[in-house]
């Protein structure tokens, strides 16, 4: 009986995990260039003397959907969205490196390239910095450049770092920041590009995961039901035992 009891408890606590991630999916929707969180339920034995049958289900983070969100047009020329495969690196508040898809990017009031939570855009040589009331283009291949006027042709002022690790060895923090998993900064890649005046919206589908979270709601119900079940066995068997006695 308690067999049923570690399935049925473990399934419903591990089953309202990832309804929290299912919503922190539909919650960045409109989050530009997130990529949706992939779950999935596994199996682990517990480990201990007379417990060999006994199971735990267990939700674990699969990763994460790497699929291009659709390019939304802004006509902002601080807004930059990475075409294909590749991130663009920012600098965390503790001095390392970490990356995003999310290319809406603004000029702090100390001359900073920044993003829109405030941390600083990686270039070649570190942080770029925008001269004072300088409006400024970002080409192709993340170059950023004073704009061209009164017969003064545009300066080039830095390049915005853009990187493409390997897929399996991205992780997300809880920032929602990527990371290399072996904590390496990523090495900058030529062949990455972005296209200026659009964002790239999310890569959530709403409509599955709206599904994904009523699915999740039955197998809760289902479990709680399995727990209920396993309680009345238990209650049915020990009066049949003190009835024999």
């Amino acid at each position: 009986m308690d067999k049923l009891i570690y399935t049925a408890m473990s399934g419903a606590s591990h089953t309202l995990q990832q309804q929290a991630a299912v919503s922190q999916n539909l919650a960045n929707t409109n989050t530009p260039g997130f990529r949706a969180a992939i779950n999935a339920f596994r199996a682990v034995p517990l480990q201990g003397e007379g417990l060999p049958t006994r199971a735990f289900v267990v939700d674990s983070v699969a990763g994460a959907d790497f699929s291009q969100g659709v390019m939304e047009p802004t006509a902002r020329a601080l807004d930059i969205a990475v075409t294909g495969e590749g991130w663009i690196a920012v600098q965390t508040a503790d001095g390392k490196e970490a990356y995003t898809r999310n290319g809406s990017l603004q000029i702090s009031t100390a001359g900073l390239l920044q993003t829109r939570s405030g941390l600083n855009v990686q270039g070649d040589n570190g942080p770029i910095t925008v001269p004072p009331d300088t409006p400024v283009t970002i080409a192709q291949d993340g170059t950023v450049s004073t704009v061209a006027r009164d017969n003064q042709p545009g300066v080039e002022i830095g390049r915005i770092k853009l990187s493409n690790p390997p897929q399996n060895m991205m992780e997300r923090g809880e920032d929602g920041l990527f990371r290399r998993r072996d904590g390496n900064p990523a090495a900058a890649d030529a062949n990455v590009s972005v296209i200026s005046g659009h964002l790239e919206g999310s890569n959530v589908n709403a409509i599955e995961a709206m599904v994904n979270m009523i699915t999740l709601a039955r197998q809760f119900e289902t479990q709680m039901k399995m727990l209920s079940t396993a309680d009345s066995d238990a209650r049915q068997a020990a009066k049949i035992l003190s009835m024999n006695g």
